[in-house]
């Protein structure tokens, strides 16, 4: 079983997500609260494998719970549920390394399919999100360059933007983590990237990552 917290201010919001996860047998729900700190000292003490956060909380702010999270345990899942995606909002979570992030008016079943998706191991960004990614490409001037990758390649930067390590890409594709890194080399040189954070907005914005349909 995975272990969740969740954070989110919002009691209603709160008490739903809550719920969803204890329909599922794969989450044990360790807490949940609507304070930013409480729910940072909650993640740091209890190591959980999945955190749902909000951005605007009292107590902390949940950018900086995402960059903490991350900085003491990288393969640590975050998933954004919130209602605040401008552009640069958007642009400053993917740096952060989050996992997936949705916007709260989305379904009770867009949010419990990111819930599913992002806590085993995938990436899931709402459409309104992909959109913002979008935009950000064109105007940083991002080359669109899809057709210079190789099958293998495109292979690559899919798993690399659902944030698969080095060795468990060689693993999956059998193959050694040196070739995986050599071709990583090779995307960012082909697209004109600078890091994984420009990959994933790569791959999302050109559809190599599953996002939902816009209703």
């Amino acid at each position: 079983m995975k272990k969740v917290v969740v954070i989110e201010d919002q009691t209603i919001l709160r008490d739903l997500i809550c719920r969803l996860l204890e329909n599922h047998l794969m989450f044990e729900l360790v807490a949940a609260t609507g304070d930013g700190k409480a729910g940072l000292d909650i993640c740091l003490k209890n190591n959980p494998d999945f955190v749902v956060l909000d951005i605007m909380l009292p107590g902390l702010h949940g950018l900086e719970i995402l960059d903490r999270l991350k900085k003491h345990n990288s393969h640590l899942k975050v998933l954004l549920f919130s209602s605040h995606h401008s552009s640069a909002m958007v642009k400053r979570v993917v740096e952060l390394g989050v996992d997936g992030y949705i916007e709260k008016n989305a379904g009770v079943e867009e949010l419990e399919k990111a819930i599913v998706k992002v806590a085993d191991g995938q990436r899931y960004f709402g459409p309104m999100i992909v959109e913002k990614m979008r935009e950000l490409m064109l105007t940083s001037g991002e080359d669109d360059s899809l057709e210079t990758l190789s099958s293998r390649e495109r292979e690559i930067l899919k798993l690399i933007a659902e944030s698969y390590t080095s060795k468990e890409i060689a693993d999956r594709l059998y193959i050694s983590p040196r070739t995986v890194d050599t071709h990583r080399v090779n995307i960012l040189k082909k697209l004109n990237l600078n890091d994984i954070a420009g990959m994933t907005r790569y791959a999302i914005s050109h559809g190599l990552i599953e996002v939902p349909d816009e209703k």
